[in-house]
């Protein structure tokens, strides 16, 4: 049994942050020729649905680079190697003493539905508060302030966005802790900004991709990724391939490189791999 697995942003997505026409017909080919697949990616899970619309993927999602897994078949949500009081702080600390405001990202289980909500600092640059008032206040997750957030909340990960020079420096204060890893990238605003985001370490995509491929039996695991988020699901998978846009150091362990993410180069090479 083939196992598709695919990143969202840079990979299945343009450089809109969109599912093409042609991406989304190849998605159906798949579905219609019973090639299983899904996705992995680090977005959080109302975020990955709003850009993912009305394709349907009946396999578990893979969201917040593996703390959240959802099986849209039963609605199920499994969480794994969350934040704990003690981390949530150390970051939170970090963000202010670089003058950012800290999105904390939760997750609350419920039978019929799961809440994300948000706790947010107060903000510092253009760019948070655009953040909050273009994107965040018009999805379907609910907006905290920081101060409501109590240590039983379950924590996926906490996010920052602000001038690159000043992302560095968290990034760098990160990996001074053995608990935790980031992940960081230029923002949509263009170079001078980038955001971050902070994960307790042994959480990544590989080890949920791992989980999902004893779970459905499948035997050759096929990633698409092209960050360095997505190392641990090429490390296990069968076949690992790259687009061209793609970090060097993706690029030199894809088994290939193929079409940039803006030219449906996941979607052509699907159709030729599987003859669709």
């Amino acid at each position: 049994m083939d196992l598709i697995f695919f990143d969202l942003d840079g990979t299945l997505l343009n450089k809109t942050s969109e599912l093409s026409s042609f991406t989304r017909d190849t998605l159906n080919l798949l579905t219609e020729n019973n090639i299983a697949h899904t996705v992995a990616t680090g977005r959080t899970m109302p975020s990955a649905k709003r850009v993912i619309g009305e394709h349907r993927f009946d396999l578990p999602h893979i969201f917040n680079n593996g703390v959240t897994v959802w099986d849209p078949r039963d609605n199920g949500l499994k969480l794994a190697n969350l934040l704990s009081h003690e981390e949530v702080n150390t970051i939170v600390d970090c963000a202010r003493l670089n003058g950012l405001a800290p999105f904390v990202n939760t997750m609350i289980q419920g039978q019929a539905d799961h809440t994300h909500v948000v706790f947010h600092g107060q903000t510092h640059h253009k760019v948070e508060a655009n953040l909050i008032d273009n994107y965040l206040s018009h999805s379907e997750l609910s907006l905290e302030p920081l101060s409501s957030l109590v240590s039983d909340h379950c924590v996926t990960n906490i996010s920052m966005i602000g001038k690159t020079d000043i992302i560095q420096k968290v990034d760098e204060y990160i990996q001074k802790f053995d608990s935790l890893i980031a992940y960081s990238g230029q923002a949509l605003e263009g170079k001078e900004y980038s955001w971050i985001d902070v994960h307790h370490r042994l959480a990544n995509k590989g080890s949920a991709i791992e989980a999902l491929k004893h779970e459905l039996g499948a035997s050759n695991i096929i990633c698409f990724g092209d960050s360095h988020n997505d190392l641990s699901m090429f490390e296990l998978a069968n076949e690992c391939y790259a687009p061209n846009n793609a970090r060097e150091e993706i690029k030199d362990v894809a088994s290939a490189v193929i079409g940039h993410h803006d030219d449906d180069g996941v979607a052509h090479f699907l159709r030729e791999r599987f003859s669709l």
